[in-house]
């Protein structure tokens, strides 16, 4: 009680100071300042912060689809995690086993890299050629993936973004790629981090924006642009010249209208406007890919997906199934020639992007699947070979989503706009056949501006149909009046969709979820909580708390000879209730590495 009323005395006296509002301008070390008003402020929040717990099930209706799998193989590339989700197919799978179910309670935190931002820290590490790369929005850094030793950081100046934040960067032949909240991808050199090139691929007064993590693969760098909540804003997916940053091809991710920019040869696109069913006044606008992207090498094909349709939740003024959004775009990767796509919600008036990128993999009875979680709250299972649906299964708590918003009430719906599946993939495990999915257990409450309203919003605004006078309400009230509050993991059979086991957590799980040749899966919630459970039977192995709310990238890689897990903490946002502190890379490894 002591200690709580101390740094409450000190807030009040901060604030009849005026030091949060004012006393940066009279100190030089203005960064200093911010970082220990953040940290006061972390303090103050954790003292009603509630400590992680985990509760498992599991299904006695489960019967496994298929015989376990043999002991997966060690890759060449084991040692590292080269690129977002580890491989352009994005299984998330390791197949190190250093680390296993025997010894997985032996582990302890070896080293942190603070990065001294307060940030919504969403990077999705790599690991390649001996250097850890991470990313915020205005850095690019390299650190020493067992020590975190810091080898080089550049940073970037440019205006501040609505959502601070940068989902990672990219490797090939030497170089870094990365996108920035100000429209370029920016390419480095991988050991100094000297600046090679830039190229702008996305309209800044309409809000677009590029924070998402590219892949790269044969001279190409394959990234898009966010920017679908705003009115105006379009999606588009680019590849680029690795060497040059040259756009070699541009495709419109909803359809390209009169005055719209042109960057680079237009792929092979079906699309036009029949699927828009706009009201006069109303621009077609959403379709961002803000994530990453999963790339087939075997075929060439390149999966992008696809964010909502704007307003988000006015469907009336867009009546349609409003193509390509909400959907897996399946192009040509080297020429951009639109080849397939699924469209995954029929249509969408609850901002329910597919909002990460699809796990491509052979199950064990042999399927060649497509896993998928938007953020409607299921997990699709496709299937590659005739494009059928074989599964649909939900993975958080889904509740109200078929009433209508309307301009006289309230509605509240489950999963909310920052519900369901977020920016982080499925995860695949060969040797379980489980597809893991870290979920959010979150609602929103919504009710609509009148028509009149709507189509007055100015063009690069947020563009969602939501009437408040709140602008943290903009997506709609994102509350935990009614108790909900919560994150989910399951593991689900590949073949058949059926949940063998699965935890509730009560924090969100927001971050990278990976499996391993060693039995487990580790994963994070937004509490700022680090697991490692037991992948085929759900049993805890290991939790602590290690820093701030995880939201971005879990991977594991061999250092000096010894596997680590590198785990991004500190992720903060104006949506997420969470605690505010420095987003951090921990570094952890068992004891005596």
């Amino acid at each position: 009680m002591n200690r709580r009323l101390a740094l409450l005395s000190i807030v009040l006296f901060a604030l009849d100071a005026g030091v949060v509002g004012g006393i940066t301008s009279s100190l030089a070390d203005e960064a200093r300042v911010e970082a220990g008003i953040g940290e006061l402020r972390g303090e103050i929040l954790s003292l009603f912060a509630h400590p992680g717990a985990v509760a498992t099930e599991t299904n006695p209706n489960y019967k496994s689809a298929a015989a376990p799998a043999p002991a997966a193989p060690r890759s060449p590339a084991a040692a590292d995690w080269p690129s977002y989700n580890k491989t352009l197919t994005s299984e998330r799978f390791s197949d190190l086993s250093q680390i296993n179910t025997k010894n997985a309670g032996k582990l302890k935190v070896l080293c942190t890299y603070d990065t001294g931002r307060f940030t919504s820290f969403e990077t999705g590490l790599i690991m390649v050629e001996g250097a850890l790369i991470g990313t915020t929005e205005f850095d690019i850094f390299s650190i020493d993936p067992a020590t975190c030793a810091e080898n080089w950081r550049t940073h970037e100046e440019y205006p501040a973004y609505i959502l601070p934040t940068n989902r990672g960067a990219a490797y090939l032949d030497g170089m870094l790629f990365r996108g920035t909240e100000d429209g370029r991808v920016l390419a480095y050199d991988f050991k100094t981090g000297k600046r090679l090139w830039e190229t702008t691929i996305a309209d800044v007064k309409k809000a677009e924006a590029v924070p998402a993590a590219p892949i790269a693969w044969e001279g190409l760098v394959f990234i898009g642009n966010a920017g679908g909540d705003f009115k105006g804003g379009k999606g588009r997916m680019y590849a680029l010249d690795a060497k040059t940053g040259k756009i070699v091809w541009e495709f419109f991710l909803v359809p390209k209208s009169e005055g719209d920019a042109v960057r680079g040869p237009q792929g092979a696109s079906p699309l036009d406007n029949s699927t828009w069913k706009n009201v006069p006044g109303a621009p077609i606008s959403g379709g961002g890919t803000w994530t990453s992207a999963t790339l087939d090498p075997a075929t060439g094909l390149l999966y992008v997906p696809v964010g909502n349709p704007a307003p988000d939740y006015d469907i009336g003024a867009r009546e349609g199934e409003n193509l390509f959004t909400c959907s897996v775009v399946v192009l040509d990767a080297k020429t951009g020639a639109y080849k397939n796509h699924y469209k995954i919600v029929p249509r969408d008036w609850h901002d329910w992007d597919v909002s990460n990128p699809p796990a491509l993999f052979q199950t064990t009875g042999g399927k060649k699947l497509m896993a998928v979680m938007p953020k409607d709250g299921f997990l699709y299972g496709f299937d590659r070979a005739d494009n059928k649906l074989l599964y649909r299964t939900p993975v958080t708590r889904i509740e109200n989503v078929e009433e209508p918003f309307s301009t006289e009430k309230d509605v509240h719906f489950c999963p909310g706009a920052g519900g369901g599946g977020e920016w982080n993939s499925p995860a695949h495990d060969p040797v379980a056949n489980f597809i893991f999915t870290g979920q959010v257990e979150w609602c929103t409450t919504v009710r609509l501006q009148t028509r009149d309203e709507v189509l007055a919003t100015s063009i690069g605004q947020p563009w969602t149909g939501e009437k408040s006078i709140n602008p943290f309400n903009v997506f709609g009230k994102f509350t935990r009046a009614d108790g909900i509050w919560a994150g989910w993991l399951h593991a689900v059979d590949a073949d058949s969709g059926v949940w063998k086991w699965r935890l509730k957590s009560n924090y969100p799980i927001l971050g990278a979820v990976t499996p391993t040749a060693g039995g487990l899966v580790l994963f994070g919630d937004a509490g700022g909580n680090f697991y490692a459970f037991d992948a085929a039977t759900g049993q805890k192995l290991w939790g602590q708390k290690i820093g701030g709310a995880i939201a971005g990238g879990v991977i594991t890689y061999t250092a000096n000879g010894a596997q680590k897990v590198a785990v991004t903490t500190g992720y903060i946002s104006p949506a997420f209730p969470v605690q505010i502190r420095r987003a951090q890379i921990a570094i952890l490894g068992l004891e005596g590495d």
